[in-house]
């Protein structure tokens, strides 16, 4: 596993990869995580076809005025594995991006919730539209919030 870098995967670096190729590369390291995977603090940390997991650890930084975590991250991370898991069952030159998603919040999530891990799964994959399911959950595998997407497929 490489060490982790922050950045963007260029238009034709993506183009010569299969979505499979590029999650994984994700996962791996030997492609830079986007940088709201930096400002966050999550990593992708398991890929394969229809499948991407991200873990993230809460930190302070992460709080409402409530003093749990923001709806906002767990709708980030839920987008992000979601989406990341329809890109993995993607060809060459093929993109699909974020049309509607939708989730709801089960459980808060504090700091002493300690890490959390989001896992998307494809529901289906056709050639213009994608749809996943994901799960938020934490270190005693205890549901914190769910949710499904609908992504529009297209050549790059």
């Amino acid at each position: 596993m490489g060490t982790k870098t922050y950045g963007t995967v260029s238009p034709e670096q993506k183009k010569a990869m299969s979505g499979l190729e590029f999650v994984q590369g994700l996962a791996s390291g030997m492609l830079p995580l986007n940088t709201i995977a930096q400002t966050l603090g999550y990593d992708v940390v398991e890929a394969e076809s229809g499948r991407v997991a991200i873990t993230l650890v809460p930190t302070g930084a992460h709080l409402n005025p409530w003093g749990t975590v923001h709806g906002g991250l767990m709708a980030t991370l839920l987008d992000s594995c979601m989406g990341l898991a329809i890109q993995s069952m993607l060809d060459k030159g093929i993109g699909s991006t974020t049309l509607e998603f939708k989730i709801s919040l089960v459980r808060a999530i504090t700091l002493e919730t300690g890490q959390i891990r989001a896992e998307g799964r494809v529901l289906n994959c056709g050639r213009r539209v994608g749809t996943a399911e994901g799960r938020l959950t934490d270190a005693k595998d205890r549901l914190l919030a769910h949710g499904t997407t609908t992504c529009l497929i297209f050549p790059n």
